[in-house]
């Protein structure tokens, strides 16, 4: 069984998708702390102003202390951040970016229930756009799971011990993480370990200079279905 395991991040890049599309599970990871200015509550597409490459959607959260646990982040509501998301998007319209209605669709497929937790929101979207791209990769989060985390001894021994209690045979993780793991212990428990490393993907984005790596957003607002999941291959797996 390959896994994959990942904070839950609010319309990742390209990559992630890679990653959940070369794994049998992809576990969100929600049993640490919340670090602000994260990709959880936010992602970045292409700014109206060309003197910025990219601009930020971003999703309000209710106070919290700085040690709480990424499982009880909640999401405030006290302004009506959907249509402000919403109102960033409309330049893609103004530039007639092709797949626009289709991608509104989805994301009012994502947005149409006031969910609390900004774990299950992005869990939510995660499901829909997996649903979109012919994904067929369990997602699950890792809390509802109860792992025993108690060899954890540094940052890569997280990921060791869910695919010890998983009985994965197989664990995949960015290439942007290489330093944080000792391979050494997986090869200990018979686990094989694998980076995988997103090919460069360029697509045009109206007549603006290509920026890379937006949000899963910005690259459905060009490109047709059929594109995205070619797209979702276009990687290499390292030792």
């Amino acid at each position: 069984m390959k896994l994959a395991v990942m904070q839950p991040y609010f319309f990742p890049y390209i990559g992630y998708f890679q990653l959940m599309n070369a794994v049998d599970e992809f576990i969100l990871f929600d049993d640490v702390q919340y670090i602000d200015r994260g990709w959880i509550n936010r992602n970045r597409i292409l700014s109206p102003s060309l003197e910025n490459e990219f601009l930020y959607v971003i999703v309000p959260l209710q106070k919290h202390n700085h040690n709480d646990l990424v499982r009880n982040i909640k999401i405030s509501y006290s302004d009506d951040w959907i249509k402000k998301i919403l109102g960033q998007l409309t330049y893609y319209k103004k530039i007639r970016a092709t797949y626009y209605s289709d991608v509104i669709k989805i994301l009012d497929k994502v947005f149409k229930n006031n969910i609390e937790s900004i774990v299950q929101l992005n869990l939510h979207s995660l499901k829909v756009l997996a649903e979109y791209l012919d994904i067929k990769t369990k997602l699950s989060i890792s809390s509802e799971y109860g792992f025993d985390y108690t060899s954890v001894k540094g940052p890569g021994d997280w990921a060791l011990e869910i695919s010890k209690q998983k009985n994965a045979n197989t664990y995949i993780n960015p290439l942007g993480g290489k330093e944080l793991f000792d391979t050494n212990k997986f090869a200990q428990n018979n686990i094989k370990f694998n980076f995988l490393k997103p090919k460069a993907i360029d697509y045009k984005q109206s007549k603006r200079n290509f920026v890379p790596w937006l949000s899963i957003i910005d690259v459905m607002m060009f490109n047709s279905k059929k594109k995205i999941i070619e797209m979702l291959n276009e990687y290499e797996l390292l030792v």
